[in-house]
C-alpha cells in the first residue's frame, strides 16, 4: 500500500485575521487541513507552523511565536526565515524544500544539516490540495528539552520516551514521526482515518489516540464493519425501535449512542456498502442519528476514528467508495507502516512480546540470542506485527529452556505462504509432544515403561516417538 499523506480534511475556511498578505490562492481542502492543524496545535506547548511554497507563514501556534524577538511585527504575514531564523533572506539550503521538490516525499527530517535548521525545524510534512499537488507544508519544530526521567503516560502507565507511545512500540524514525502526529491528533475532536496493512496495529493506534485524548474517561467502542451485513450494521450503530423489523422486540441503543462523549472506532470501513456509506455521511454531516424504524433523531457526541487495510483514495478513484465520505473521514489521516518498513524495531518488539508471553504463561523471562534476533529481523512477516506476536507466543508455549530457540520454529512458521499455517500447526504440535515426552522421562528417571504410563500411551508408541524425535 502506498503511504498516505499525514494531514487531510474537509471544507473549512481560514479567518481573515490569520490569512497571510501574499499567500497562494486558498484551496478549500488546504484550508480545511490548516483549520484541523489549528484545532490540534492551538493549546500545545509544541511549536507547530504551516508554510506555503513561498515560505509565507500561513499559520503558527502561540508556542511557535513565543520567544521570537520580532513576533509582534511579523505576524500574520511573515516569511518563515524572518519569523523563526531572524534572517532577511532565504536560508538557501533548508532541507524542508524537498517537500515541494519531490511529490513522493512523505516527511523530511530537518535535523541532518543545512542552514535551514537555524530556525529549529525538526520535521516537515507535505500538505496536498484537492488535486493531490503539494502546495503547503506542516512544520514541527524541535521540542523543548525534557528531563531525562520524563515519560509519556497512557491510561496512567508511563512509557519511556524513545521506546514507544502507550502500547505502541518502536524506535525507528517512521514510528517516531507517527508518534509525533498521534500526540497532535489526540488533542483534537476531528475524525481520524488510519490506513495500513492487516496486522499493523490499527486498533491499537486508535486506542492510543483515545487514551491520550480528553475523552479518555469516556467509552471506547469498536465496530468491525466488515463482519456485519448492511442491515445489521445499521441497527448496531444507530439502534432500532421496537417492531422495526422481525426480532426487534424492544428498543435498542446504537453504538454511536453508547460511545457518547467518547470514541467510536469503525474498523474495515472500506467493506461497507454504498447505501450504508450515504447514511454514515449524513450522520457525520448532521451530528445526529435516527434509530432504525424511528422518527426522532438523537444527537451524538462521539469522536469517529475509522480504519482500513485498503487504500481508500484508490477506491474513490475506482468509484467503489464515496469521495465525500472519504474527505469527512480523513480530516486527520494516519498511516501505519508495515513491519518490513521498520525492521529495526523487530528486536525491540521480540523482547517485548517474549516478556509479555512469559508473564502470561507463568514462565521466567526467556532469552533470545542475537543470531535468532537477526533471523527474526530478516524474516518476511507478511502478517506484520500480529504475526510476529503470535509466532513468539507459540514459541514460548511449545519450547523449554532459558533461551528461546526461534530458528527451529522459524523455518516452519515462515515457509511458503500456502503451507505456513499448516506447517506452523504441525510444528507446534510436534514441539509440544516432544517436550512432554522429555519431561516424562525426566520425572521417571529415564524409565520408559513408567514414562509411557505417565503419558497414557503404549510402550510401543513411546519407542516410535523416541525414534521420530531423535530422543536418546
Amino acid at each position: 500500500m502506498r503511504s498516505r499523506r499525514l494531514v487531510s480534511g474537509s471544507e473549512i475556511a481560514l479567518s481573515d485575521q490569520e490569512r497571510p498578505s501574499n499567500p497562494v490562492p486558498q484551496d478549500p481542502i488546504i484550508a480545511a487541513r490548516v483549520e484541523a492543524i489549528k484545532q490540534l496545535s492551538g493549546g500545545l506547548s509544541d511549536r507547530v507552523a504551516v508554510m506555503d511554497q513561498s515560505f509565507n507563514v500561513v499559520y503558527a501556534n502561540e508556542a511557535a511565536w513565543s520567544g521570537q524577538e520580532n513576533a509582534s511585527t511579523c505576524r500574520p504575514h511573515a516569511k518563515c526565515y524572518e519569523a523563526f531564523a531572524q534572517r532577511t533572506d532565504l536560508c538557501g539550503t533548508c532541507p524542508a524544500i524537498k517537500v515541494f521538490e519531490d511529490p513522493d516525499v512523505q516527511c523530511v527530517s530537518c535535523s541532518g544539516g543545512g542552514d535551514g535548521t537555524a530556525c529549529g525545524m525538526q520535521q516537515a510534512f507535505p500538505l496536498t490540495d484537492a488535486n493531490g499537488s503539494v502546495v503547503s507544508m506542516l512544520v514541527l519544530f524541535k521540542p523543548t528539552p525534557q528531563p531525562a526521567h520524563a515519560a509519556t503516560t497512557v491510561n496512567g502507565s508511563p512509557t519511556p520516551l524513545g521506546d514507544g507511545l502507550g502500547d505502541l512500540i518502536g524506535r525507528s524514525l517512521i514510528m517516531q514521526q507517527l508518534f509525533d502526529m498521534t500526540r497532535l491528533v489526540a488533542e483534537s475532536s476531528a475524525t481520524v482515518l488510519i490506513q495500513g496493512e492487516s496486522g499493523t496495529g490499527k486498533e491499537l493506534l486508535a486506542k492510543t489516540i483515545h487514551a491520550l485524548s480528553p475523552r479518555r474517561d469516556r467509552p471506547f467502542v469498536v465496530v468491525d464493519c466488515g463482519s456485519l451485513p448492511e442491515t445489521l450494521l445499521e441497527s448496531e450503530l444507530f439502534g432500532h425501535v421496537k417492531g422495526a423489523f422481525t426480532g426487534a422486540v424492544a428498543n435498542k441503543r446504537g453504538l454511536f449512542d453508547e460511545a457518547d462523549g467518547g470514541t467510536i472506532f469503525l474498523d474495515e470501513i472500506a467493506d461497507t456498502t454504498p447505501t450504508f456509506q450515504a447514511k454514515l455521511l449524513r450522520v457525520l454531516q448532521e451530528g445526529e442519528i435516527k434509530p432504525v424504524g424511528g422518527t426522532r433523531t438523537v444527537k451524538i457526541h462521539a469522536r469517529v476514528i475509522s480504519a482500513s487495510n485498503k487504500d481508500l483514495a484508490e477506491l474513490v478513484k475506482a468509484k467503489t467508495f464515496r469521495q465525500d465520505l472519504y474527505y469527512r473521514l480523513a480530516v486527520l489521516p494516519l498511516y501505519l507502516p508495515a513491519l518490513r518498513e521498520r525492521r529495526d524495531d523487530i528486536p525491540l518488539l521480540v523482547r517485548h512480546f517474549v516478556a509479555a508471553s512469559c508473564a502470561r504463561h507463568h514462565q521466567p523471562v526467556r532469552y533470545v540470542d542475537e543470531r535468532a534476533l537477526r533471523l527474526l529481523r530478516d524474516a518476511p512477516w507478511p502478517g506484520n506485527v500480529r504475526q510476529l506476536q503470535h509466532y513468539i507466543e507459540r514459541a514460548v508455549v511449545t519450547t523449554v529452556g532459558s533461551s528461546l530457540p526461534c530458528q527451529d520454529l522459524l523455518d516452519q512458521s515462515l515457509g511458503e505462504e500456502d503451507e505456513s499455517l499448516r506447517s506452523a500447526s504441525r510444528g507446534a504440535v510436534a514441539q509440544t509432544e516432544r517436550t512432554r515426552i522429555v519431561d516424562a522421562l525426566q520425572k521417571t528417571a529415564g524409565n520408559r515403561l513408567k514414562a509411557a504410563k505417565l503419558l497414557r500411551i503404549s510402550r510401543a508408541s513411546l519407542y516410535n516417538k523416541l525414534r521420530a524425535y531423535s530422543i536418546e
